[in-house]
C-alpha cells in the first residue's frame, strides 16, 4: 500500500507495516522497531508508559477489553524527521459494536531509526504536522 504524504517511500512503507502489525496483534515486530526506553501514550488510561515491556502490557490490557483498528491515511515528515500520521481509528467492543470511528493524529519521534516516542492528537493537516 502506498500512502500519500510528504514522507519518503521508505517511511510510508514503515508506517504501513507498523499499522498492519498492530491490527494483526503482532507485538514482537512492533516492539523491535522501538527504542528500549520508548515513551508510548496510554490513550485508554492517560499518561505514558515507558519501555517495550510496559508497551506490551498496555496493549495486552487494551486488547482484553476493546478491539481497536487503526488505518493509516496519510504520512508526513517534518525537518526533524518526525512522522505525522493521520489514521482512521475504529474502536469496537469485544462483541463487535463500534464505539468510535474518527480521524486522529499519531506523531512519531525516532532515534537511530527506532521509534522513541509516540503522541496522539488531532489529525495533522496535509503537508505538515
Amino acid at each position: 500500500m502506498s500512502l500519500p504524504g510528504s514522507a519518503s517511500e521508505a517511511d510510508r512503507a514503515l508506517v504501513a507495516a507498523l499499522y498492519a502489525d498492530f491490527n494483526a496483534r503482532r507485538i514482537d515486530p512492533l516492539l523491535a522497531r522501538m527504542t528500549p526506553d520508548v515513551a508510548w501514550p496510554s490513550g485508554m488510561e492517560g499518561g505514558y508508559v515507558a519501555g517495550r515491556e510496559a508497551v506490551r502490557a498496555y496493549w495486552q490490557r487494551q486488547w482484553a477489553i476493546i478491539d481497536p483498528q487503526v488505518i493509516p491515511q496519510r504520512v508526513d515528515a517534518d525537518a526533524e524527521g518526525r512522522l505525522a500520521v493521520t489514521v482512521r481509528q475504529v474502536v469496537r467492543d469485544l462483541s463487535g459494536k463500534v464505539l468510535k470511528d474518527d480521524l486522529i493524529g499519531h506523531t512519531y519521534t525516532r532515534e537511530a531509526g527506532l521509534i522513541s516516542t509516540m503522541a496522539i492528537g488531532p489529525a495533522p493537516r496535509p503537508g505538515g504536522s
